[in-house]
Parts: C-alpha cells; structure tokens; sequence
C-alpha cells in the first residue's frame, strides 16, 4: 500500500496537496475542512501589505487634521493584524495539519514586524508572497531582486520558523535567483504566484481585470522550472502552485520535482472534494506504478535526471514543431 506523507519546510505532511492562499483558507471551518478533506496543510490567506497601507491612506484623505494620518495608519494596521493574529491562533487549535501564515508584500519595511507576532500566534511556517513591478528605467535587474534579498534577510534575522518565497515566473536567470534565495536562506519556493493581470474591454474602453483563476495548460510554463531548479545541488523545498485540478496534474510536478502542489482555482471550481480526489488518484498511479513512498518518483524526470537534459531548453523548440511545418 503506497503512502503520500512528506515533509515539506521540515514540517510533517500527509499528503503533498496543501489548500493554497485563498477565501477558503479565511476562515477557521473552511480549515477544518480541509483537513477533513485530507490537505498536508493550508497557506492563510494573505495579510497584505499594499491593502493595509492603501487602507490607512484612504481613511486619512478624509480626515481634516493632520494626526489623523498617524493614528489611522495605527488603527488600520493594528486592527487587521490582530484580526490575522486570531485566526492563526485559531487554527492552529482547531487542526493537527500545518497552518502556514502568508503575506504579501512589496517592499523591506516595517510588515516585518508583523512576522514576528504572526510566529508568536503560532504559525507553523511563513509563505512570503512578493511581487512589484520594476517601472524605473534607470533600475537594473539586480537592483530589483535584491529587494527579494533583502526581505528575506529581514525576516530569517527575526523568525525561527521556516521561510518560503512565492514568486512570479519573469526573471532574467530564474536558476541564480532561485539559488541566491536559497543562499540567503529560504528554506522553500513556491512557483509560481499569479497576479494582477490586466485587461482591456473594447466596448467600454476601460482597462479590466484579467481572469485570476489558473488552468491545467498553464502547466507547461511550470513543469519547465520545476524540473530544472529541482536539479539543482539546493536543498530547498519546492511547492509548485499553477493549474492543479486532478491527481495527474499533481503526479507531474511531483515528478518534476516538487515537494508538494498547491491547489487554489481548483477549490474554487469544485470545493474541497477535489483534494481527495487527488490524493486518491495518486495513491492509485502508485499502487499501479508499484511506488511505496513519493521519494521512490519525486524528480525522476527532472533536468537531472532524464537522459536528454536539453529537452527543457528552448534549442529544442524547432526541433520538436518542424514535423509540424
């Protein structure tokens, strides 16, 4: 009988499918669900930095004295932490799985400190969510990530918990930036994070958004660097978090070299029935396969591994579409 238990952060997990940042992470029941549903553990949705600041910002402008702006950034960030705070704290009571915290930020300051409290809350991990993007003509790339860098550096100098970084896929080197996270000490990655997408509507003339929610072809762009980074002489958990929908779906990062899969639009469209679908369907592609244990296939097709490397890289793109020119 095959087992799917793995450990991911250092942190013991029955199953690789961990139920991703979302509205049905939010709320206490909604966890205790998913557990119930068979999740390896939840990512909180985020606490965001933007949206707070952007908070304070707005109940200020309508403010007639100066103080108000101090007070209000005060309020506005003490009241939503302490809200994040209580269901951390919560969670962690109501299930045995790992309740994993996550912000989303943009920049080095002082969020920080919210890291802090949030491990004091009990949080089992912290899944940093970042993502700006580089307007300034006369920045360079290095400038930009080393704001990564930097908050990372912030936050392994005040946590003991473990650290994953949930990052887009739009690097120049994905592989160097991937292994200097590592080397500032990230113990996890997470690829990749969706964002805000815009959108243009014709009839209106207005810029909308996009569709948030991921789908199974947008696998391709993953798997790629999920092989590759896996490979590396890095020993730092992958969590790959784009278009899992089915057990198949999960069997192929895993094979590429993730140690878990993170479902997130899937929940949205099916609920929490579909983790234990998934966790089903692998068990099944083992029990077939005869696979113990997910180490008996984790990476066994990742850029290591396979006997032709260079089918990862793009020189083999006319290659492979010129029978069908």
């Amino acid at each position: 009988m095959s087992t799917i238990n793995t450990r991911y952060l250092g942190l013991n997990l029955s199953s690789p499918v961990i139920a991703g940042s979302s509205n049905f992470t939010s709320k206490v029941e909604s966890i205790v669900e998913a557990e119930a549903a068979g999740a390896g553990a939840v990512v909180l949705k985020s606490l965001f930095e933007e949206q707070i600041v952007s908070m304070a910002h707005s109940m200020a402008a309508k403010e007639s004295y100066p103080e108000a702006d101090d007070y209000l950034h005060y309020y506005t960030r003490t009241n939503s932490v302490e809200t994040y705070l209580d269901l951390v704290a919560k969670a962690r009571r109501s299930v045995k799985i790992p309740v994993i915290a996550s912000i989303n930020c943009f920049s080095p300051k002082g969020w920080i400190d919210f890291a802090v409290e949030i491990e004091k809350a009990g949080a089992s991990a912290l899944e940093v969510n970042i993502f700006f993007i580089p307007v300034d003509k006369h920045q360079s790339s290095n400038d930009s990530e080393a704001v990564y860098f930097k908050i990372i550096d912030n936050l392994r100098k005040k946590l003991t918990i473990p650290v994953s970084v949930k990052i887009g896929l739009r690097f120049s080197n994905l592989l160097n930036f991937t292994w200097q996270m590592y080397s500032h000490g990230a113990s996890g990655i997470v690829m990749f994070n969706r964002f805000y997408e815009p959108d243009f509507d014709i009839n209106n003339l207005n810029v909308v958004p996009a569709s948030v929610l991921s789908n199974p072809v947008e696998q391709r762009y993953v798997l790629r660097w999920v092989g590759m980074v896996s490979a590396q002489d890095m020993k730092m958990d992958i969590s790959a978090s784009t278009g899992v929908y089915t057990g198949e779906d999960a069997i192929k990062y895993l094979l590429a070299g993730a140690t878990t899969v993170q479902v997130c639009s899937a929940l949205y469209k099916r609920g929490f029935t579909v983790i234990t679908e998934i966790n089903e369907a692998i068990h099944r592609w083992m029990d077939g396969k005869e696979f113990k244990s997910l180490d008996d296939f984790r990476g066994r097709l990742n850029y290591r591994n396979i006997e032709n490397p260079s089918l990862f890289e793009r020189s083999q793109f006319m290659k492979h579409y010129s029978s069908y020119i």
